[in-house]
């Protein structure tokens, strides 16, 4: 069992991540002795479906079990309303609520508790929760996933993981009409990853009309499977790009899903892989921060491009990153157009090279040694120590 940096709070909880983040088995380790409803099991899933009242009749005839566990919400949406009652009947019941989606819970507007619950969320690993066995280049193939990272055929799980989805989620819950359209969009929009989305051109590609790949990234949004990043825009003082850049939520995920030709350049995929890799574990840093930090990158209309823009009311942070062991002049000019229009801003520059280097005001640093001393309980790039997770009050979707 792997020590996960997640801190669990004392109250009613939403715990949300894409399968395989391991939410289950850390649930079950951290609470063993939980009254446990599983609606991945099937017989359980078709009585709770039919009658959410039985939940009441379970809790109140296990009365010494006050930590009530139920795996996968989203299956059985209805029963959240049951939830609600009795923890406004009953305040020593806790209810922990664990997700992959939140795409049923937001169409069926359903009751999320009015605020009783927090919203946390369990990403792929940390590196720093992996410590001495985290390896780059390992991760940069296979990914962060616990459940590929644990497995004693982790190549082989990589490669069933989307098909696992396109069955388990996506087939069973309807949410397309055509499977085989969805499938091809999984590995077009790939191509997609660490770039500004343009629908059009993956509309064309797909043989599809725009709305329903609008649609279609919705779907991979609202099941955890990507995230989007908007383009920061405060105080801005220059044409700036309007389309937002497009992430799988891990690296590993993207790597398996994207098509490969003997006329990929690797430099091409391993560029992309290396900022999806910072890119995850930026957003999870953001998610779990007490007060609100944002990920943005930056590009203006000429293509001067920063990666990331990391902004929150205690931290400026403008990150470019780079598949190369060198450094030239020509890497850091992005980094210093973004200095010109923000002076407050701290930069910094991620390579695959070992010494950390101070280049005109931008701290040059290995890769690596950044995954690694990023937690979400202390400041990015620094050592202070931060507060707990923020707590999202009412679930935000």
């Amino acid at each position: 069992m792997m020590k996960r940096f997640f801190t669990p709070p004392s109250n009613s909880y939403f715990l949300f991540g894409p399968r395989g983040t391991g939410k289950s088995t850390w649930i079950r380790e951290q609470y063993p002795d939980a009254l446990w409803i599983d609606l991945l099991d099937l017989s359980q899933f078709l009585q709770f479906s039919a009658s959410p009242s039985l939940l009441r009749d379970l809790v109140l005839g296990n009365p010494a079990k006050k930590i009530v566990v139920i795996d996968e919400v989203q299956k059985a949406p209805q029963l959240l309303s049951e939830v609600h009652r009795l923890i406004e009947e009953d305040k020593s019941l806790q209810f922990i609520l664990t997700g992959s989606s939140a795409r049923k819970l937001k169409r069926e507007g359903v009751d999320l508790l009015a605020g009783r619950a927090i919203l946390e969320r369990m990403p792929p690993f940390y590196a720093g929760e992996l410590g001495s066995l985290f390896s780059l280049e390992r991760a940069l193939y296979i990914g962060l996933l616990p459940l590929v990272i644990m497995s004693k055929e982790p190549e082989k799980t990589l490669k069933t993981y989307g098909g696992l989805y396109l069955k388990e989620e996506v087939q069973a819950e309807g949410l397309v009409r055509r499977l085989e359209d969805f499938a091809r969009f999984l590995e077009i929009v790939s191509f997609s990853h660490a770039s500004l989305i343009n629908t059009s051109n993956i509309a064309n590609e797909c043989c599809l009309n725009r709305k329903t790949i609008e649609s279609y990234l919705q779907i991979l949004q609202d099941l955890l499977l990507s995230f989007h990043l908007t383009v920061f825009t405060k105080r801005a003082q220059r044409a700036l790009s309007s389309h937002p850049k497009f992430y799988y939520f891990d690296a590993g995920v993207y790597r398996s899903l994207r098509p490969q030709s003997i006329l990929d350049k690797p430099e091409e995929i391993s560029g992309a892989v290396l900022e999806g890799l910072v890119a995850q574990h930026l957003k999870a840093w953001c998610d779990a921060q007490t007060q609100t930090h944002n990920l943005h990158f930056w590009r203006t209309r000429s293509g001067v491009e920063v990666d990331f823009i990391v902004y929150g009311p205690d931290l400026f942070l403008a990150i470019e990153v780079k598949h190369s062991d060198r450094i030239k002049p020509s890497d850091l000019k992005s980094l210093l157009a973004f200095k010109e229009d923000y002076p407050e801003a701290t930069l910094l520059f991620l390579y695959r090279g070992k010494e950390r280097l101070m280049k005109k005001e931008i701290l040059c640093m290995p890769v690596e040694e950044f995954l690694l001393q990023i937690n979400p309980y202390k400041r990015l790039f620094e050592t202070a120590q931060k507060p707990p997770h923020r707590r999202e009050e009412g679930g935000d979707f």
